[in-house]
């Protein structure tokens, strides 16, 4: 794997972190949703540790509101207003940097002033206005392909980005729809993203998904997630995407698909070992 000719910089506080120069790989991990401060707080110290442990760059993932969700009945978080204020808050306790996702554009500006990375979902990467909105924060795009998209027609979105005066994009795999109820993951896609230019991320816990499998709910193979990590670092991404929770049959939203946090250590170790061969 090449570095990019333009890699993207994220600064949080003293430390630089980058994706796109080969230099070092970048996790986003945390908790799917905001369940309680506490859940969060307990996940993010315990990433802090490890990835500290590890000199691997970690950056807080977890969603403020899943707007997204196949039933109304299911849960979607404590509401935008207190939600964003735990993330800021634990942000600001644990010291790290965040990312979180946005669904409209009114939610834009409120969410730009917690968030260090601002992810676009999937089934919304086409939304214009959204890509948009968010390319003028200035702030990092973590912008995810949908499951209806082939890896080439990201370069459209790219552009959307670019011509809104944001260069800092970070475009992610995250599976392909394939009939009902499953994802498959094609690793030339990584490649062939990676060729627009911007670096890729692999979302391995949203790939093991089973879209609506439960009727009201999605399922997932969370087994599969270590296997879909080692896969992808071997063929050459900038950085890793991953929702792990204590105890993910308890999690109030994708827990099918959620990592359990004490395997994260062992999981993490080993597809640095195959970061470290392309060195």
């Amino acid at each position: 794997m090449k570095a990019l000719k333009n890699p993207v910089t994220l600064k949080h506080g003293d430390q630089n972190i980058t994706w796109g120069d080969c230099s070092k790989w970048v996790l986003f991990a945390g908790p799917d949703i905001v369940e309680d401060e506490g859940l969060v707080t307990e996940v993010a110290l315990e990433l802090k540790r490890v990835t500290t442990e590890l000199e691997i760059p970690w950056i807080l993932k977890c969603s403020y509101d899943k707007a997204n969700r196949q039933s109304s009945e299911n849960f979607r978080g404590p509401g935008v207003d207190p939600a964003l204020k735990i993330l800021g808050k634990i942000k600001s306790k644990v010291g790290c940097a965040l990312l979180t996702d946005v669904h409209e554009t009114i939610q834009v500006e409120a969410m730009a002033e917690v968030a260090d990375v601002i992810q676009i979902p999937a089934f919304l990467c086409r939304q214009t206005d959204l890509v948009v909105a968010a390319a003028k924060t200035g702030r990092v795009l973590h912008i995810k392909k949908g499951q209806f998209m082939a890896p080439w027609d990201m370069g459209a979105i790219v552009k959307k980005a670019q011509n809104a005066g944001n260069e800092k994009i970070l475009l992610c795999e995250r599976g392909t729809s394939f009939g009902y109820n499953r994802l498959i993951n094609d690793m030339t896609g990584l490649v062939e993203m990676r060729a627009l230019g911007k670096p890729v991320v692999m979302d391995i816990t949203h790939s093991t998904q089973l879209p609506g499998a439960t009727g009201t709910s999605s399922g997932g193979r969370r087994e599969m997630s270590p296997a879909l990590a080692r896969a992808a670092m071997a063929v050459g991404v900038d950085g890793v995407f991953l929702e792990t929770h204590p105890n993910p049959d308890k999690a109030l939203c994708d827990g099918p698909t959620s990592i359990v946090l004490k395997d994260i250590p062992e999981l993490l170790k080993s597809i640095e070992r195959i970061w470290q061969t392309h060195g």
